[in-house]
């Protein structure tokens, strides 16, 4: 065994150079590392290097720096794991995690005739969004866990179990006890099954011992408890309380299987486990109860017979984003029947935008109407989705602005079906809207005219009253007729249908307005060249519209969602249907689809 010692100090367990502070140690662990090969109860020398690894990790000993455990399996006392449903006794971790406020936590008694250092290391993995609440968690645990330590080793020694493992039988007799706490997100841990239990799903909590009785050393290291964030944010919101609180009966059930407790041997193995949870939470005064009891009274501890590609408000920033761009139409889709953003959906969108995934606005509206409707909901400006530096496609794909804010496409409308729409609104005295870059044109006053303003948000409409004088000197992209639902789908559509030909095309928002747009264009060509401008491609977006101006948009995504309340035509060309405007649909479906 000792010809095997240079090698291992080779490896990348310790650093090239060793400082003398480590030598000291080294030479204090060196004899229990001798004494290792004839106590180790296996013969894999795979198994025996990690066993030698955990060994030499125990030189954070008096409150040192521990020696390197990159890339280092855990190893489990005799290698046995305490498998369960919903609480599991296995954790390892095989990447990096970083360290949160990386201090270690040492809780003295008051002198007596022995100090028990508590040491206590709550960790990140990689993946984990590092957002307030889940520091202010790690944070919270860095004071708790060793509160559940003391008290559970309190109950030890005070207490007669019939079931449970004593292998660890008085913590008295150590100098200081060792503990990580990891928290993950649910693709880690589900590796953690797939890899150690044969079983590909998420758990809540899995718990790994490190505690080798055979080595007689004056550190216990109880092992690892690793916490999926994710699982127990749902659990948190079907069990009805905050997602430290589940944590915390997390960390109770998985220090208790630390300590020999298995509630799975037997009823009665069952009832001291839940006994000892109860007295740890109520001693400790932690909301709710423990996690056996908790998970017995749902149809299933996994909680499958939820949606799970529902992602629920409470936890959806422990998600990845599938997307990196959501492409969303505003009338019909981000509005509401009263052309207003939601409470709910504006609380998505924020909360997407927080996660990394970037809105962009793609409408027939003008860019100052889009920036006055979500300046409402504290969305606009420099931290928002839309202002005057940022991209977006309106006008119906008309006026496209790239990165910060700079136009990179604008087509403008045949002079000649110009004239020609604006004469016939003159003779007819159908309100006739003309959008020119930022400003709204037309003829004469009507209600229908004002609505457009009030209701829609778009600029104030300038009356000027003669056709020539209106023309002169301007840019037309679109026109829109203004009428009843009845009056553009049996007179207005059909006419300009015919009238414009090949010159322009007619396309429809909402049932009372008829667009005339330049032919060829769409908003989702619009689209594409921003997409092209960004050098972002169709799998990296989502889009969520309701009209037949979004048809294009939905079949480019890589998955289009049409709200309930769209048109026909633009539900047989998304992936999916969502909810209506009215039912908060893009919020639906940015928690169900984005992550």
């Amino acid at each position: 065994m000792c010809a095997c010692l240079p090698l291992l100090l080779r490896t990348r367990l310790f650093p090239a150079a060793v400082s003398s502070m480590e030598a000291r140690i080294l030479s204090r662990l060196m004899p229990a590392a001798v004494d290792l090969h004839s106590k180790l109860p296996f013969s894999s020398p795979r198994l025996r290097f990690h066993a030698i690894a955990a060994l030499l990790e125990t030189a954070s000993v008096s409150g040192r720096r521990g020696i390197g455990r990159d890339d280092r399996l855990s190893i489990s006392r005799r290698f046995r794991w305490k498998i369960e449903k919903t609480a599991v006794a296995a954790a390892s971790s095989r990447r990096d995690y970083r360290k949160v406020r990386s201090r270690r936590v040492n809780a003295t008694k008051k002198k007596k005739e022995k100090e028990l250092e508590l040491s206590v290391k709550i960790c990140l993995e990689e993946q984990l969004p590092e957002d307030p609440e889940t520091l202010d968690i790690a944070e919270m645990l860095r004071l708790n866990v060793p509160m559940a330590m003391k008290l559970a080793f309190q109950s030890l020694s005070n207490s007669e179990y019939n079931t449970r493992d004593n292998a660890i039988s008085d913590v008295g007799g150590f100098e200081s006890v060792e503990l990580s706490v990891l928290l993950c997100n649910d693709e880690f841990i589900q590796k953690l099954n797939k890899e150690w239990r044969d079983e590909d799903h998420a758990t809540d909590v899995l718990s790994m011992s490190q505690h080798i009785p055979e080595l007689n050393l004056p550190i216990l290291m109880l092992g690892d408890i690793v916490i999926s964030v994710e699982t127990a944010a749902r659990q948190a919101e079907e069990r009805g309380h905050t997602l430290i609180d589940e944590i915390r009966i997390l960390v109770v059930h998985g220090l208790l299987h630390l300590l020999g407790f298995d509630h799975e041997l037997s009823d009665e193995a069952e009832e001291e486990m839940v006994r000892e949870e109860e007295l740890l939470l109520n001693g400790l005064g932690w909301k709710g109860k423990g996690l056996i009891q908790s998970a017995g009274a749902n149809e299933s501890p996994h909680f499958d017979h939820l949606d799970e590609d529902r992602k629920r408000e409470g936890s959806l920033r422990f998600y990845k984003p599938k997307y990196s761009y959501i492409f969303c139409d505003m009338d019909g889709t981000l509005l509401n029947s009263k052309s207003q953003i939601s409470s709910a959906n504006a609380e998505a969108l924020k909360e997407a935008t927080s996660r990394g995934v970037k809105v962009v606005i793609a409408t027939g509206k003008t860019r100052p109407a889009v920036i006055n409707i979500l300046k409402m909901v504290n969305l606009a400006g420099k931290f928002g989705i839309i202002s005057e530096f940022s991209p977006g496609v309106f006008v119906q794909g008309l006026l496209v602005y790239g990165r910060q804010g700079r136009e990179i496409f604008r087509r403008n409308l045949d002079p000649g079906v110009c004239r020609e729409a604006l004469l016939y609104s003159a003779e007819q005295k159908i309100p006739l809207i003309a959008f020119s870059e930022d400003r709204c044109l037309t003829l004469f006053e009507h209600p229908l005219v004002d609505t457009l303003h009030t209701l829609y948000h778009e600029p104030k409409a300038e009356i000027i009253t003669s056709v020539e004088q209106l023309l002169e000197g301007v840019e037309i992209q679109k026109l829109i007729f203004l009428d009843t639902a009845e009056g553009v789908s049996t007179i207005l559509r059909p006419f300009w249908a015919e009238a414009t030909g090949d010159r322009a095309s007619v396309v429809q928002a909402v049932p009372d307005m008829l667009e005339i747009v330049p032919s060829g264009t769409s908003k989702g060509s619009g689209i594409r060249m921003l997409l092209d401008h960004l050098n972002v491609t169709p799998n990296e977006v989502m889009a969520i519209g309701d009209g037949e101006n979004d048809i294009e948009m939905l079949e480019l995504a890589s998955l289009g969602v049409a709200l309930s309340n769209g048109s026909k035509k633009a539900k047989d060309a998304a992936n999916v249907i969502g909810i209506s405007n009215d039912e908060d649909g893009v919020a639906d479906a940015i928690y169900r689809y984005a992550f």
